[in-house]
């Protein structure tokens, strides 16, 4: 399959899913439809692209459908990630450039992103069973990402997943934009709407503060690096 060779290798291959991962039935009977009606399209578990060295982790909700779930890249061809990507290169967090397919030049600097879900849900819209189930390999990646200090979810699934993986509980994390939490396990979670085409179209979010946050995160990690006082 031609996007095999396409797709970038994981940050984290040990713990990724496999390509017809058997977990979640409504998510295996959604694949394998998508499957025959574009066999050329990833159609598979989409696994987390960046920085094996990243002191930020980005936690996404789950694949577009013609987006990652086309590509094989998280946000790559669709709407959310036009702002995302265009936001990290503006910031350093990434290198080369986007151009909405993934035989482009870019590259994450310092940034890795870990989606909440691997698989494309109907709608878009994960179960609470599908993200408990996912929220696995989720949990593995961050574990293999020990630089990883300052996280930023995007969106309330996103949030949750973040804050259950680190040992907390949702009623004393609150989800807000720009919310700052300091999690059980060490680590920061910044909270974001997600940038999503609806969110961005009704300014929910706006890129003046979508980039507030990545402005945050970085003046987080100064703050928290090696030599911060």
């Amino acid at each position: 399959m031609l996007l095999d060779a396409l797709v970038p290798p994981s940050p984290v291959p040990e713990a990724e899913p496999p390509r017809d991962c058997p977990l979640c039935p409504r998510l295996v009977a959604f694949r394998e439809e998508l499957r025959q009606e574009y066999p050329d399209w990833w159609n598979a578990p989409v696994r987390a692209f960046g920085d094996r060295d990243a002191w930020l982790g980005i936690v996404g909700l789950a694949p577009g459908k013609h987006g990652a779930n086309r590509t094989g890249r998280p946000f790559t061809g669709d709407f959310a990630g036009i702002l995302l990507y265009r936001t990290l290169l503006k910031y350093g967090l990434a290198e080369g450039s986007y151009e909405e397919r993934i035989d482009d030049s870019l590259r994450l600097a310092g940034s890795v992103i870990l989606n909440s879900v691997r698989c494309l849900p109907p709608e878009n819209k994960p179960t609470p069973q599908e993200i408990a189930t996912c929220r696995t390999f989720y949990a593995l990646g961050l574990e293999t990402l020990p630089n990883v200090r300052v996280l930023v979810a995007l969106g309330q699934i996103a949030h949750g997943s973040a804050v259950r993986t680190a040992g907390g509980k949702l009623s004393a994390y609150r989800f807000g934009h720009l919310a700052e939490h300091h999690l059980p396990d060490g680590r920061i979670l910044i909270d974001s709407y997600h940038c999503s085409r609806y969110n961005q179209n009704t300014n929910r979010l706006t890129a003046a503060m979508f980039e507030q946050v990545f402005e945050r995160a970085l003046e987080l990690r100064d703050q928290t690096g090696p030599g911060a006082r």
